[in-house]
């Protein structure tokens, strides 16, 4: 069974951004392989000293994740989301980085917030319950 993929759109990017987006997404993919666990740890261990991000920030950062990677762009939340935040670090910010479950159909998800507002979900965030989540030290 196949399930169409559509890809997120490309955003106008500045070269220094976007170099700085390929180095997460770089830094994310092997993140995105590790156990949940292991992931929280090395997630919380990379936010210390950040402070939290505003919804442009996190916003801007998921944009130029998707713009400069195809994988991010399609199906792949989890090496997204991780990018997202670690592109976010980068800049010295850190939005709260979520993975949660559905049940009716079961889906599982991952995604980054500020505020409690998903930056940048086109589905309905609502009906996922969060499982795991680093969040933004005040």
């Amino acid at each position: 069974m196949t399930m169409p993929v559509t890809l997120e759109p490309s955003a106008s990017v500045p070269f220094r951004r976007r170099m700085l987006a390929r180095v997460a997404v770089c830094a994310a993919l092997p993140l995105a392989r590790m156990s949940p666990g292991r992931l929280r740890r090395v997630l919380t261990a990379v936010r210390r000293g950040a402070r939290p991000a505003t919804e442009a920030e996190a916003l801007a950062a998921r944009e130029a994740i998707v713009t400069v990677s195809v994988r991010c762009a399609g199906q792949g939340c989890l090496p997204r989301s991780v990018a997202s935040a670690l592109l976010c670090r980068l800049y010295g910010r850190w939005p709260d980085w979520c993975t949660g479950i559905r049940t009716e159909p079961f889906r599982a998800h991952a995604w980054i917030e500020v505020d409690g507002r998903p930056i940048g979900e086109l589905g309905d965030i609502a009906y996922f319950h969060k499982v795991m989540t680093v969040r933004a030290e005040p």
